[in-house]
């Protein structure tokens, strides 16, 4: 009889399925980071009143830090080859599992979605650029959907080129990063040189460089620098959870660990760099900073006339979008939805699930809105991240000492069986401070009468990764102590 917990997806990688070497995980995180919200990133913190380094110095302290635990979850990836629902079972049970999974599941939703019409918005403008059709997107916006027809369309045919790579499996989307990463970092250097060479008043663009901070006292910095801080680590807070999904395809843990640190920290920041550097150029060349990709290729056509220079850009940024959205956001809603009901629903459906949602939630409405995006949605989900990380890194790392019994993982009626109520306890004890928060930011009341909760909840808010992972990390040790310990299991025996 099949195992309920268990299929070809979910199931322990094998010597022969372990093939990802340092470079490929090291181009799967160059294929995850350049996209068009790493590159406006930036755009939030300038506006913010933060000057260029500023900005790039958060940025770069954000992936280091961000980096710990996605190196420590990629460890029992690697080691035990399962993926990121199985993993944890351990600490929440193997029922209890599906609450750490499917939350990760709707995150990745959502980002699937932002990142699909992002993609929908470059065809856009490629088919505006070749005339091919003549519309006013606001004349022509539906008004209960918020697009015109022809931005719908756009968004349905990128809908269905992921569908149609996700049907193909995951090796699909090994291939595709492997190859994308070299292409991706040339377009990103070569984008740079353009700004560097189109500008010939090198005096302008050092202003930017050169321009003090637009905040009116140093103390302002730390008021707005630890929000942008957790924010730029709630941008990867989602894949801190479901490495393992990946390093489970790993050689060896020097792979996994070398990998991401040579392929995260530097291409986020060289990237946001990059951003910093071509807006400053568009004040020269169009009067006006444009931190929005489309809008500036759009633009440079309009002034060069040539429609190719459009199409190649273009061409471009949607590779880059769907090397990000496949990896970031198919693989670990697939494997989180299958892992529901392992028998009834693989990879491939789970992926169909994920694209189904993700047209669902409406993510024009989302993106459009940076304040909204900074602050609701990057803030929001890494209040809800961040204690799900601290509770499978205190289990996995202090209760168990990496020690796990791998088929047990896969036992319904093993030691990780049913629902472990302590973590769950332990989750929502680790949400609650930043929640009256949350409630603040989501209501647009942060800061004002109209606010359900005291400033001190907005405060403990904008730190909201740094509260619930350590809290969570000090409970579930509380907790778990005497009912989570090492497997007795010879380590040979599961590797």
């Amino acid at each position: 009889m099949p195992n309920p917990l268990s299929n070809p997806d979910l199931a322990p990688t094998t010597p022969d399925q372990r093939t990802w070497s340092m470079w490929n995980i090291a181009a799967l995180w160059v294929g995850m980071a350049v996209c068009i919200p790493t590159y406006t990133l930036a755009a939030g913190m300038i506006s913010q009143g933060m000057n260029w380094w500023q900005a790039v110095l958060t940025v770069l302290l954000g992936n280091l830090i961000v980096l710990v635990p996605m190196i420590l979850n990629g460890h029992p990836g690697t080691k035990y080859g399962i993926p990121f629902p199985v993993l944890a079972r351990a600490s929440f049970g193997t029922s209890g599992a599906h609450v750490p999974s499917i939350a990760r599941a709707l995150v990745a939703c959502g980002w699937f979605g932002i990142q699909t019409w992002i993609g929908a918005a470059a065809i856009y403008a490629i088919i505006t650029t070749l005339g091919w059709i003549n519309e006013d997107p606001a004349v022509a916006e539906i008004a209960w959907l918020g697009i015109s027809p022809w931005q719908g369309v756009c968004f349905l045919a990128f809908w269905l080129v992921h569908l149609a790579i996700i049907i193909t499996g995951i090796n699909s989307i090994k291939w595709l990063e492997t190859w994308a990463a070299p292409f991706l970092i040339a377009s990103g250097v070569a984008l740079l040189i353009w700004a560097l060479v189109k500008v010939n008043q090198i005096a302008s663009i050092a202003d930017l460089f050169t321009s003090k901070s637009g905040f009116d006292k140093p103390g302002d910095f730390w008021r707005v620098f630890f929000p942008q801080l957790t924010a730029m680590v709630g941008f990867w807070a989602t894949l801190s959870l479901n490495i393992p999904d990946f390093t489970r395809y790993c050689r060896s843990q020097k792979s996994q660990t070398l990998g991401q640190l040579i392929g995260l920290p530097p291409t986020m920041t060289l990237f946001c760099f990059i951003s910093i550097a071509v807006t400053a150029s568009t004040l020269v060349i169009f009067g006006e900073a444009i931190w929005e990709p489309v809008e500036l290729v759009q633009k440079l056509g309009d002034k060069s006339g040539a429609r190719w220079v459009v199409v190649l850009a273009m061409g471009a940024l949607l590779l880059a979008t769907l090397s990000t959205n496949l990896a970031a956001n198919v693989v670990s809603p697939a494997n989180g939805f299958s892992n529901l009901a392992p028998r009834r629903i693989s990879f491939r459906t789970a992926g169909v699930i994920t694209c189904l949602i993700g047209v669902a939630i409406m993510p024009w409405r989302l993106y459009n809105d940076l304040s909204a995006y900074i602050f609701t949605w990057l803030i929001g989900y890494s209040a809800l991240l961040g204690p799900i990380a601290g509770i499978m890194l205190c289990d996995y790392y202090i209760m168990r000492r990496t020690r796990l019994d791998r088929d047990a993982l896969y036992d319904a009626n093993g030691i990780y069986a049913g629902v472990n109520w302590r973590a769950m306890i332990v989750l929502v004890l680790a949400i609650a401070p930043n929640l009256p928060g949350f409630i603040n930011a989501v209501t647009n009341t942060a800061g004002t009468p109209e606010a359900y909760f005291p400033p001190f909840f907005d405060t403990i808010y904008s730190y909201a990764w740094f509260v619930g992972l350590p809290l969570a990390v000090v409970l579930y040790a509380i907790f778990m102590v005497g009912r989570a310990t090492p497997a007795d299991i010879p380590e040979g025996d599961q590797t």
